[in-house]
């Protein structure tokens, strides 16, 4: 799955983290662009509850892929980690506390920007519940995905 997304890391590539910090496992995407922020040669936002707020930014750096990092519940062990494209976006049955701010986002986002190719890295959270501690499973899904991006940005 690492290897298909790879692929999309190519050309100009926006990183959008989508996550409350204040909900456990709920901030899986905010916590890991937070990490990849300077340290990859992306453009990476942390959108944390409101991504529409970053759309603007996105559509002016006219990328060639975009990645949103978000927490979902698609069915997976906690940790799991899942890559969804193309019909996907718009057929999905996942929960996310942003699905809503998702698939809008995504719809505008395409019908700006024609040519982008859009890609959910979606997180399986353990809990969300008021909080800021995160689950051991995901905590190690976002260093493991942290080292992923890194060695990535290397070989390129």
């Amino acid at each position: 799955m690492l290897e298909h997304l790879l692929a999309h890391l190519e050309g100009k590539v926006v990183i959008l983290g989508i996550g409350n910090t204040l909900r456990s496992d709920d901030a899986a995407g905010a916590l890991l662009t937070s990490r990849l922020l300077g340290k990859v040669p992306y453009i990476v936002y942390d959108g944390g509850t409101s991504p529409e707020n970053y759309l603007g930014k996105i559509i002016k750096d006219k990328p060639d892929n975009i990645i949103i990092i978000d927490a979902a519940d698609f069915g997976g062990r906690p940790g799991e980690y899942r890559l969804m494209e193309g019909e996907a976006l718009r057929t999905t049955n996942m929960f996310s506390t942003h699905n809503a701010s998702i698939s809008l986002s995504v719809n505008y986002l395409q019908t700006d920007l024609k040519k982008v190719e859009i890609l959910l890295l979606l997180i399986q959270p353990n809990r969300i519940v008021f909080g800021d501690i995160i689950s051991p499973e995901v905590s190690d899904s976002i260093t493991k995905l942290e080292n992923w991006f890194l060695d990535s940005a290397l070989r390129q």
